[in-house]
């Protein structure tokens, strides 16, 4: 059997740090896709679905440091659904992508716009047990009229 879930998106905002009562970090936040298509009228049309994820102990401290809103990343992780209550007593279920693996696909703008690589980790994973490492990704360079950017 495999979960197995590959995301290429942009974070809607900061990542959110929680500590538990343990120390054990967890990070959680949105990842938007895009999906392009022509309607009947050739023009092109974008469909943005927005993704929870979650990451625990060391990726989250290194999501804490090196994620920001907009950041274009690349996510490895699998399906995870979670069942709760609202406070109102209404049960619900969250559905949230658990990261093993994440690549930081852009490079961070200097005030004067241009860009340069971090000094902080840019591929983060993680395995039982294990910690993260550090990777500078070059961002995917799409062709003349590609709709997508790789």
């Amino acid at each position: 059997m495999l979960n197995r879930v590959t995301l290429i998106g942009n974070l809607g905002r900061d990542p959110e740090i929680r500590r538990l009562e343990s120390g054990v970090a967890v990070a959680k936040f949105p990842v938007a896709t895009n999906e392009y298509y022509r309607d009947k009228e050739n023009n092109l049309q974008q469909i943005t679905e927005w993704h929870d994820v979650v990451a625990w102990r060391s990726l989250a401290e290194q999501s804490e440091k090196v994620l920001k809103k907009g950041r274009l990343v690349y996510i490895e992780g699998r399906l995870t659904h979670r069942k709760y209550k609202t406070q109102d007593g209404q049960d619900r279920v969250a559905t949230e992508i658990l990261a093993s693996m994440i690549k930081v696909l852009d490079r961070e703008k200097r005030e004067d716009g241009s860009h340069f690589p971090s000094d902080d980790a840019h591929a983060m994973g993680h395995k039982t047990g294990g910690g993260g490492h550090i990777e500078e990704v070059p961002p995917p360079i799409a062709e003349e009229g590609d709709a997508l950017p790789f």
